[in-house]
Order: structure tokens, then C-alpha cells, then sequence
């Protein structure tokens, strides 16, 4: 599986991650299984995928816990941890950005992942009122002190970035990015080319809306996540699930799901680090790990590219 290095650091890994949002996240999807999010994780790890993308979010500590155990069975060496903090228990989860917070938070998640290391720690949210500079000034202590290997800054607006970044100590910033989400390009992308800054996208598949799986006539009642989003608003809508038909004669030829070749198209991306599509169960991450061995040529990545510019 292909590996790439993460910002001016020498953390390397693979390409394809795992977002772990659904493993322990408990306070953000329903009915999930401890026992199936610790399987997801093994499933990553046996399928080749190196990047656990976790946080304190997910479950209040509760991702980073399972991963924590999963990892007494691997070589620690081998696996890429990159975890988030910002919401502070202490004050109803409130964004907390200050470097007391912020070490307390490291050291809390070392404890949870059972590791004395972490290759890389974003600030999850940026805060109100701590200096963007000043938050990143105290991973760089961390970082020198060991604790953390890379340092990342996720949700921050460009001119917050570039704030973050004024010492030159930002690695990767983890932010929204889709195919129907694209507004990185513009502003983002160019900053963090020009730095030697790592772009990781998280809802590469638009929260399952790029999957194939809608139909031009689901209607979305007021009770739906989707009733209200603009992605779900025609004549948007059409358009995206029109692009997705377009799609299909190219996952037929790779023998591959629709969500499989996006995947592949983000991989592809230069101006993309890693992506790290999340799972349920481990089937999804094993189809998942399928993208990364679609070689799209050069025509067909350029008209998956167009076909979503709208």
C-alpha cells in the first residue's frame, strides 16, 4: 500500500487511513458495538492501513480506549496514531485551546492509547480566544519533548492557518473535503503547498452521499440529517447523483463499487496526504482497502474531476 510522508517530519504512512469516528463514538452515531468498532481496527491493521485516525470526541475517550487495546496485539512501531483534542470535559465541552489544556490533553490521550507517543496530535477546533500561535507553540514543546511526532490543526479557516503557522511549526491540517465539497482548493490548497504542509480531508465520501447508495426520487423528511443540507437540495442534488452515473462506467471496468473509485480518485490527488474514510463494521473497511489497488489513469481521474464541477 502506497506510503507518504506527513508534512517536514519523518512520519511516514500509508496513504489510506482509518477514520475511527465510528469506533467508540457512542455520543455520535447510534447503536454501535465496542465489539464491532475493535474489529474494524484489527481489520485496518491486518488489510495494510498503518493511519488510526482517532479523537477525544469520539466517544469522550472511548475511540482512543479500544484502540488502545487493540494495539497490545501489533507493533506500536508500525501503526501511525493520530488523535484530536479541543472540547474540555472540565467546562461542558467547551473549545479549549490554551497550552495547559492542550498538554493535559496529550497526556490524557497517551494514558487511553496505551503509548508514550504520538505521531500526530491536532488542535480539533480552534477556540475564541487563545492565540492560534501560541496553542501551536505548545505542541512544538510537546514535539520536542517526544510526545508527539507530528503537529496538526483541524476545522481552522485559512487566515486561522496562517496564524497557527507563523512560526512554521504546522505538519498537517485536517479539514472538510469532498468531491462536492471543494473550497480547499482555492484558498487551502495553494498556502499549503507553498509551507510543506500535509492536507488530510475527512467526509471524502460526503457522509455517505458519494457512495451511490441515494436515488433521484428519496424524499427527506424533517427528522432526516439530510432534510435541510444543501447537498440534498435540487437541483444540487440531482446534479451530484448525475456525476455518480457517470461514475459507474469506470467501477465497472475495475470491477469496483462507485465509493471504491472515488476513493481511488482522492488517492490519486497530489494535493491530498491521506484519506481516511471511516467504518462500522469490518466488511466496509476491508471494500475500503480495495480502492487502494485501483490505478485510475490520467483520463479517467481528469474526467471524475470534472464531473463533479458544478
Amino acid at each position: 500500500m502506497e506510503q507518504i510522508k506527513i508534512g517536514k517530519t519523518d512520519v511516514i504512512t500509508t496513504k489510506l487511513g482509518l477514520g475511527t469516528n465510528k469506533v467508540g463514538g457512542h455520543n455520535l452515531f447510534p447503536n454501535l458495538q465496542d465489539a464491532d468498532g475493535i474489529e474494524v481496527v484489527k481489520a485496518a491493521l491486518t488489510s495494510g492501513i498503518t493511519l488510526l485516525d482517532t479523537a477525544f470526541m469520539y466517544g469522550l475517550g472511548q475511540s482512543e480506549n479500544l484502540i488502545g487495546q487493540v494495539l497490545r496485539d501489533y507493533d506500536r512501531s508500525k501503526v501511525t496514531i493520530a488523535t484530536k483534542a479541543a472540547h474540555d470535559p472540565q467546562k461542558g465541552l467547551q473549545l479549549n485551546n490554551t497550552p495547559t489544556f492542550l498538554t493535559q490533553s496529550v497526556d490524557d490521550a497517551l494514558r487511553r492509547l496505551q503509548t508514550d507517543y504520538l505521531d500526530i496530535f491536532y488542535i480539533h477546533f480552534p477556540d475564541e480566544t487563545t492565540p492560534k500561535a501560541e496553542a501551536v507553540g505548545a505542541l512544538q514543546k510537546l514535539k520536542e519533548a517526544g510526545k508527539i511526532r507530528a503537529i496538526g490543526i483541524s476545522n481552522f479557516s485559512i487566515d486561522q492557518v496562517k496564524e497557527a503557522n507563523v512560526d512554521g511549526y504546522v505538519d498537517v491540517v485536517e479539514d472538510a473535503y469532498s468531491l462536492v465539497e471543494r473550497q480547499a482548493e482555492t484558498d487551502l490548497f495553494p498556502y499549503l503547498s507553498a509551507n510543506q504542509i500535509s492536507f488530510v480531508p475527512y467526509f471524502p465520501l460526503a457522509s455517505g452521499l458519494l457512495t451511490g447508495k441515494y436515488t433521484p426520487d428519496q424524499q427527506f423528511s424533517e427528522g432526516d440529517w439530510q432534510f435541510g443540507r444543501p447537498n440534498f437540495q435540487n437541483p444540487r442534488y440531482q446534479q451530484i447523483l448525475t456525476a455518480l452515473d457517470g461514475i459507474k462506467p469506470i467501477a465497472g471496468k475495475y470491477q469496483a463499487t462507485v465509493a471504491q473509485v472515488l476513493l481511488a480518485w482522492y488517492l490519486h490527488n497530489p494535493a491530498i496526504a491521506a484519506v481516511i474514510p471511516g467504518a462500522r463494521v469490518a466488511t466496509q473497511v476491508l471494500s475500503n482497502a480495495k480502492s487502494a489497488n485501483l490505478q485510475l489513469t490520467a483520463e479517467e481521474y481528469r474526467l471524475i474531476d470534472e464531473a463533479f464541477k458544478f
